[in-house]
């Protein structure tokens, strides 16, 4: 009889483990899906404003037809990279498509920065400078939106790898690993300035 009870106790706490295992896996995917939806919101107020940038510049920089194009269709692909990854946050391949494109349109926004810098009279346009002033502000939104995610995603694969939730993660639907979302600009960011006299 106490033997008895003793093993229905020992199968009860090992249920409610499983079920503990099952809720925190599944919490902590919703944690880095939420995240990401975090990041998504900033990139679309950032794919938003570049119109705006880009019909601004061109009544200035008529010349510079090449250069605006290419920020547009980086732009188109960047937001289509984003409804990818938006399907499936933490897919390595949509992570990566997003990384790829979103890394194109910084390459080519950097390029209307450099022509931009040609044109005085479009430097000191009001317009200009409201519109280069919200998207420094979205990039920044950008930049603390991508850390929480991938502090999300550390939580959930850390989680996810340890024992024993390994032992259940791939039977609860939990099988591959999220990954990161990291920008091309990583390296560049976390390299120390170099400072010459």
């Amino acid at each position: 009889m106490i033997s008895t009870i003793i093993f229905i106790v020992i199968i009860a706490v090992l249920v409610f483990y499983v079920i503990g295992v099952y809720n925190q896996l599944v919490a902590l995917k919703n944690r880095f899906e939420n995240a990401f939806s975090q990041i998504e919101v900033q990139l679309k107020r950032r794919y938003d404003l570049i119109p705006n940038l880009i019909e601004t510049a061109k009544g200035y920089i008529k010349h510079e037809r090449e250069t605006l194009e290419a920020v547009i269709s980086a732009r188109n692909q960047a937001m289509n990279g984003l409804q990818a990854a938006a399907a499936n946050p933490g897919s390595a391949v949509a992570m990566s498509d997003l990384a790829g494109a979103e890394s194109l349109l910084t390459s080519a926004m950097g390029r209307l920065n450099v022509v931009m810098e040609a044109y005085p009279d479009l430097k000191a346009s009001q317009n200009m400078m409201q519109v280069s002033e919200e998207l420094t502000s979205t990039e920044n939104k950008i930049a603390f939106a991508r850390q929480a995610f991938n502090d999300a995603v550390t939580s959930y694969n850390t989680y996810k790898q340890s024992f024993p939730p390994v032992v259940f993660a791939k039977s609860f639907g939990h099988s591959e690993n999220a990954s990161l979302l990291v920008f091309a600009d990583s390296a560049e960011i976390q390299a120390a300035p170099k400072v010459q006299f």
